[in-house]
């Protein structure tokens, strides 16, 4: 039993789901690795979103809502930590929703579908196919999703599918606290900011911005220097620590 009142109490609450969502088969062993690194960059920044973030996340709901075949690519942690906030971001841009796993079996591809349509998503499912140039499981897609996107948004990503979506020349999209990362420097934009904070921005603003704020933001989309306000902004956050 966590304690309401424990100063981390979101933290292990999080913590708890994600081991629970391990023993059902939604995330894999090494989600729990992957969900650890990001939570030490959050720390960095002070648990918050960021002015930067806040700008990618407004850029990010532009390409989504202008974007002729958008697709929400999902793994385990995304669909363990944030179904409900990617059902509320697909009925905003209207993107597909497509499961994609680099420990891939039919069993976790069934469990996650599962979870995301009880959270109110519609899952983009069907035969995948071997289509995208990788060595490993991510390759697996759907010729009517992932392959045909021209805007993909990539929670949790790995880096070497972000560069192979890159390289075919579709815009992407990637969520990552850690702004060093080869995803975090592949991706078209980075949204260096946490999961379940970020996807309730993205949605809001898919229906709020006027045509000229999309514009300017179209306009001013400059990925390495949203990655150098986030580091600016956790190199400040780090230089007050003690403060």
């Amino acid at each position: 039993m966590i304690p309401p009142d424990h100063p981390r109490y979101r933290s292990l609450v999080t913590r708890k789901h994600l081991a629970a969502c391990v023993r059902t088969g939604i995330v894999s062993p090494e989600g729990l690795t992957a969900h650890g690194r990001g939570e030490a960059f959050d720390y960095f920044l002070g648990e918050r979103t960021t002015e930067s973030a806040l700008v990618a996340e407004r850029t990010a709901a532009t390409l989504l809502s202008g974007a002729r075949n958008p697709v929400i690519s999902v793994n385990g942690n995304t669909a363990a930590l944030a179904a409900r906030e990617i059902a509320g971001l697909q009925k905003a841009c209207g993107a597909k929703v497509e499961v994609n796993l680099f420990h891939r079996t039919e069993e976790r591809v069934n469990l996650i579908e599962d979870l995301l349509r009880n959270a109110g998503a519609e899952v983009f499912s069907g035969p995948a196919e071997r289509l995208l140039p990788l060595s490993h499981d991510r390759a697996w897609c759907r010729r009517e999703g992932m392959f045909s996107a021209d805007v993909i948004l990539v929670p949790l990503e790995d880096g070497d599918r972000c560069e192979a979506l890159v390289n075919m020349g579709k815009t992407v999209i990637a969520l990552d606290l850690n702004p060093l990362s080869r995803t975090a420097r592949t991706a078209t934009l980075t949204i260096v900011d946490e999961l379940t904070r970020a996807l309730p921005n993205i949605t809001g603003a898919c229906g709020n911005l006027t045509d000229a704020e999309r514009t300017e933001l179209l306009a001013s989309l400059d990925n390495n220097y949203l990655l150098s306000e986030a580091i600016r902004e956790m190199t400040m956050r780090l230089a007050h620590a003690l403060d």
